[in-house]
């Protein structure tokens, strides 16, 4: 028998993919909802994750319809500086990537060596590293919102990332359900040739 994610972890996990699928009506719908049913702080922390995956306007736009179903934001967030984010960062990442992650930062060095201090202290210790979520909620969130955005790579290394942080193998599935909901039948299709990819690998330990 299939399992559903509990209501209030659905709702994050629709609101990242619905960000992702720039589709404004279904956004103001799905927050209509939020506004009386989830916590706000929770909410947001979806909202201001999203900008690391979708870039500035899109996040400055969801969060200015936010506002407008919610009223100001009255929290403080406590200051914290660059050496607070790096240390955070390098803990979370690797928690993400597990056995990974020193190949994953190797590679993006060889990229280019500012994008792999910007993933550990931007990615993982500003943003994905703060309280108002667990990571497990973050990562199911950023599974539905790259099914959205077509990207197996990146979805690929998510989902191997969600259940490195203690995500069941269901909630992860589910997670890719909801964010496949919002796309075309090719990029639904290339969506679950990732999942099973990703899972035939790990059967055999990969």
């Amino acid at each position: 028998m299939s399992q559903n994610l509990q209501p209030s972890l659905e709702m994050l996990v629709r609101l990242s993919a619905v960000i992702a699928s720039r589709q404004t009506d279904e956004l103001s719908k799905h927050f209509n909802l939020l506004a009386t049913r989830a916590d706000a702080v929770q909410v947001e922390e979806v909202i201001l994750q999203s900008y690391l995956f979708l870039g500035y306007p899109i996040a400055l736009n969801a969060m200015a319809l936010w506002r407008e179903k919610i009223g100001p934001n009255i929290s403080i967030q406590a200051q914290e500086d660059l050496d607070t984010w790096t240390v955070r960062g390098q803990e979370v990442c690797g928690a993400v990537y597990g056995g990974q992650y020193a190949d994953l930062r190797a590679y993006i060095r060889r990229l280019h060596p500012d994008l792999e201090q910007w993933m550990v202290q931007e990615g993982y210790g500003k943003v994905l590293g703060r309280s108002g979520l667990s990571l497990v909620e973050r990562e199911l969130c950023i599974v539905a919102l790259l099914a959205v955005l077509d990207v197996p790579k990146q979805l690929y290394s998510h989902l191997r990332g969600a259940l490195n942080v203690g995500a069941d193998v269901w909630q992860v599935s589910q997670a890719l359900k909801i964010g496949l909901g919002y796309v075309e039948d090719d990029i639904a299709t290339r969506g679950w040739k990732t999942w099973d990819s990703f899972q035939s690998r790990a059967a055999v330990g990969e």
